[in-house]
Parts: structure tokens; sequence; C-alpha cells
């Protein structure tokens, strides 16, 4: 599949884009250049800087979505051309997709108020997750 991506916005082919593509495709959340960086230890020799270079050409073609969230980190997941919605921990980081969307409704009535084309937008729940509520 990585292949496929790759040759559809013109992008060199290279096993470190295939690699970085494959941590992402796994991914059940949104990940950090870093955590990213930490997932090709062990399968390629890959400086921290080649992912930072490659994450930043596979968003320019629009192949992954880059968000920067409120705890100051910018995550990186697949664009399937949806909007994404998300809880995260406050705590520990947890990120939980949230597979419903409540702002339909509000899209529709604002495309009809402004005439905007409205092409996307996002949401993010900040709360504590149950792990680190038992802490306390």
């Amino acid at each position: 599949m990585e292949k496929e991506i790759l040759k559809s916005v013109e992008l060199k082919n290279t096993k470190k884009r295939q690699i970085i593509l494959s941590i992402l495709e796994k991914a059940h959340k949104p990940l950090t250049a870093e955590e990213i960086y930490a997932q090709t230890i062990g399968q390629t020799r890959m400086s921290f800087s080649t992912v930072y270079r490659s994450l930043g050409a596979l968003t320019e073609k629009q192949i992954l979505m880059k968000e920067l969230m409120q705890d100051g980190k910018t995550y990186y997941q697949f664009n399937n051309n949806n909007h994404k919605h998300l809880l995260v921990c406050s705590i520990c980081g947890e990120i939980i997709p949230i597979d419903d969307c409540p702002l339909h409704k509000l899209e529709n009535d604002l495309v009809s108020k402004t005439g905007y084309i409205i092409t996307g937008h996002s949401l993010e729940f900040n709360g504590i997750c149950p792990k680190c509520t038992e802490k306390f």
C-alpha cells in the first residue's frame, strides 16, 4: 500500500518513507514525530531529521494530516479526507479517536448562514483518563 501512496503523489519511493507510512497505518491514534522515530529504531538506520523531513513531504502532498494540539505537540495521521475528533488525557497524554461527529448540524447551519464551503474541522476534548483518575 505504501508504494502506491507514494507513487500517486509522485514522491520518491524509499524504504524509510515506507516504514513511516507503515507505522502510521498501524497506529490507532495520531503520533508525534518523536513517537514515529522511536518506532523506526530496530527497523532501519534513520535519523530524527529524516523522519521530520519525510513527515513534512508527506504532509505537503496531503497524504498525512498535521495538527498542533493543546499539549504543544504536533501529531501526524493519515489524511482520509475526514475530519477528526479526539479525547486527550491532560495528564498522561493518552489519545482516543472519537468516531461519531457531533458537529454535522452545526456545520450545515454555518454553510447555510455564511455561504462558506467547509472543507473540514477538528475537535479536541481534554480531560483525565480512568487510569490517571485512579491515581488521585
